[in-house]
């Protein structure tokens, strides 16, 4: 088949749709389908390199590092239209959405769309935003949401959320995968010692890593306050916080307000190649965020054997089992107690390793791929069923989950 996938953020920016969506290429290229990516440019200039084309764009002035296309690029449409895809699969709801939208409509093509964002967590950012609620945020999903011909949901979280909406709309539930092998695979012992230099991190020292953006919607700031009410001495155990975003600044100063300096370790942004480094150089897993729609950095947490202290969230459904391999907190003033429970008691420590690393194997990108693959292959045959047959959805045998990691691990 010919897939076009439309995305707002591609390979300069480092996030889960980003991951996401490099997964999904290469695995339809793999199995043997024509891939391509219609994106912004992070320069500013319209440009197509391989099977990518990238749209003319400006600043969004939104949040940092989003940029908006602006007029000028419809000869890329044009193109893309004339290469006729059988399905659009849009990874994003705002700007290369509409794109989308049009080629879809003017080739016939199958509209899937993957929601990955939770937006009523991110109009802080938006100029008048507070005033905004839920309601406002799902009246937007009901409208925008309408020409799509099935939705994919990574949890059921997301599921529900958008059920929540009313988006009355058959979704699909299909955890993303990862490539565990990146995870799985060891660093060498002296690169661990050489990142923990680079950290300021004495031998012994024990680890709980945060890993990911720090946008103030992640709550990395009750991270903090819980190591603070915590008590850990700064020799026995450092919180390490890998990342930046609109965030960080506000988190170091109150990382010293705290008195923390001795005991948190801000290292900035890393480069993807060393995100499994410090997995593997981190004893524990923390995050306190409600924000996520999966949250592959748990996975990926899985898949590199850490256990897992995280707050209590819907996304973590087959992915936390309190007390088997992590902790899920409630309230601020448990997070240090789970914390020390598991990087103090080493034979615990092993056991939910062991357990973690079970449950990663279940989020490889082969499975999703296939689970996408199967979904495309339904949907086109719906869609030439009402077109040239003038078939009912209801004659064609409902499609059968059973095997696929959402519905071993998505009750």
């Amino acid at each position: 088949m010919k897939i076009l996938i439309t995305t707002d953020l591609f390979r300069s920016t480092i996030n889960g749709v980003v991951t996401s969506v490099l997964n999904l290429e290469e695995e339809l290229q793999r199995q043997g389908h024509e891939v391509r990516i219609l994106t912004v440019s992070d320069t500013g200039k319209a440009y197509q390199e391989g099977n990518v084309w990238y749209l003319r764009s400006i600043p969004s002035g939104i949040y940092p590092g989003v940029r908006i296309p602006v007029p000028g690029d419809g000869a890329y449409r044009r193109e893309l239209t004339e290469w006729m895809p059988d399905v659009v699969h849009s990874q994003c709801e705002f700007c290369t959405f509409s794109y989308g939208k049009q080629i879809a409509e003017d080739t016939g093509a199958v509209f899937i769309h993957t929601c990955h964002t939770l937006y009523e967590q991110y109009t802080k950012y938006i100029p008048m935003g507070k005033y905004l609620g839920t309601a406002a945020v799902a009246a937007c999903m009901r409208w925008r949401l309408r020409p799509v011909n099935r939705i994919i949901a990574p949890t059921k979280k997301v599921e529900r959320t958008f059920l929540s909406y009313g988006v009355q709309k058959k979704t699909a539930i299909i955890p993303t995968g990862i490539k565990l092998e990146t995870f799985t695979n060891p660093v060498s012992k002296e690169k661990l010692e050489k990142l923990r230099e680079e950290c300021g991190i004495r031998p012994g020292v024990r680890v709980a890593l945060s890993l990911g953006r720090l946008g103030f919607e992640k709550q990395v700031d009750e991270l903090l306050y819980g190591w603070k009410e915590s008590e850990i001495p700064g020799g026995e155990a450092v919180l390490l916080i890998v990342g930046g975003g609109p965030a960080e600044a506000s988190l170091r100063k109150l990382s010293e307000e705290l008195g923390l300096s001795d005991k948190v370790c801000f290292y900035g942004m890393a480069e993807p190649k060393m995100v499994p480094m410090f997995y593997q150089m981190a004893d524990l897993f923390v995050c306190a965020s409600t924000s996520e729609t999966q949250g592959l950095t748990y996975v990926e947490a899985l898949a590199s054997g850490l256990p897992l202290v995280c707050r209590r969230d819907p996304c973590l459904a087959g992915v936390l089992e309190h007390g088997i391999n992590g902790y899920s907190f409630r309230e601020r003033g448990e997070l240090g107690s789970y914390v020390k429970e598991v990087l103090f008691h080493k034979e615990k420590q092993q056991r939910m390793s062991a357990r973690s690393r079970e449950l990663a194997k279940a989020f490889g990108t082969e499975a999703f791929g296939r689970a996408v693959n199967d979904l495309y292959k339904k949907e086109v045959r719906l869609h030439e069923g009402a077109f040239v047959f003038e078939e009912s959805e209801a004659a064609i045998p409902e499609w059968n989950w059973t095997g696929y990691a959402d519905a071993k691990r998505f009750p």
